[in-house]
């Protein structure tokens, strides 16, 4: 990302050495400052407070332009960690950038305990506290919002793998029950769910109900017969159950052919269907 370069009328390096100087009371001031927005436990926020200004105060020391030098990697890299650490864990994002900027308040009391009346030493140095800390607050922002995204989508798989159950019916038959919208992403989770199913199983049989997929279009009856052709090629012969009415005429509206693949109403009817040809057959025990 671009970001914007450290002014040149203060030295970083004047930074590094007064952090240096005042590293505990800066410490201390930091963790106290945070405590309240912080849901961490003290002494785990004290380590990482600890553990930050190790990295901070040498990669402020080589006086470099911005935080994308190699001298402030581990800086980068620690950041990097809090953050993906924090979105898994369900911080918001004010909490984790306030981990960064909760700290200039700490060094704004420092400069002016230091420099007495020298306003204008006093307001170079707090802008360049304001531009380096906030040139790393955004940094943690921008790492914790792609560590919150891969949650959501490591979240999305999960849920896709869970709603495409595959159900074992019978000896050498199987079910895969579909809830909900047929998209090309779900489409390959089914595909491989069912598959991976067959082999397992070694089913012969495989019954795709459709009964909670609310509408069927072009795109969703093409994802059928390519998981019903992927699905033959592993050896297992489909059914389609849970053709509604309105179903079965938007399919024909659609003009779309499903060849030779059994269909059937109803879930039930498809397991009737399965039994006799797996030479099985249901019947009533008693008078």
């Amino acid at each position: 990302m671009a970001l914007r370069a450290f002014p040149q009328t203060t030295s970083t390096g004047r930074l590094a050495d007064i952090l240096k100087a005042h590293q505990r009371d800066l410490l201390r001031d930091w963790v106290v400052a945070q405590g309240a927005r912080q849901s961490l436990p003290l002494a785990e926020l004290e380590s990482q407070c600890r553990e930050f200004l190790a990295v901070l105060i040498p990669a402020l020391a080589t006086d470099t332009d911005t935080i994308e030098g190699p001298s402030w990697a581990p800086v980068r890299e620690f950041l990097n960690g809090i953050s993906v650490t924090r979105a898994e864990q369900g911080f918001s994002p004010t909490e984790t950038a306030m981990f960064v900027f909760s700290l200039k308040q700490s060094i704004f009391s420092q400069l002016r305990a230091d420099e007495g009346d020298d306003v204008t030493t006093i307001a170079n140095d707090m802008w360049t506290v304001t531009v380096v800390f906030d040139s790393l607050g955004l940094y943690t922002t921008e790492v914790y919002q792609r560590g919150r995204e891969q949650v959501i989508m490591r979240q999305q798989q999960d849920m896709l793998e869970l709603s495409t159950p595959v159900v074992m019916l019978w000896d050498g038959i199987v079910a895969l029950p579909l809830i909900g919208t047929l998209d090309s992403a779900r489409t390959q989770v089914v595909m491989e769910t069912l598959l991976r199913r067959i082999v397992e199983t070694g089913a012969l049989i495989a019954v795709i109900d459709i009964t909670g997929v609310p509408t069927v279009d072009t795109l969703t009856a093409q994802h059928l017969l390519k998981t019903v052709t992927a699905a033959r090629l592993m050896g297992a012969e489909c059914i389609i159950s849970g053709i509604r009415p309105q179903i079965a005429q938007t399919i024909v509206h659609l003009g779309v052919d499903l060849g030779d693949i059994t269909t059937k109403a109803t879930l039930a009817d498809a397991f009737r269907i399965a039994l006799a040809r797996s030479g099985r057959s249901v019947v009533r025990n008693g008078a």
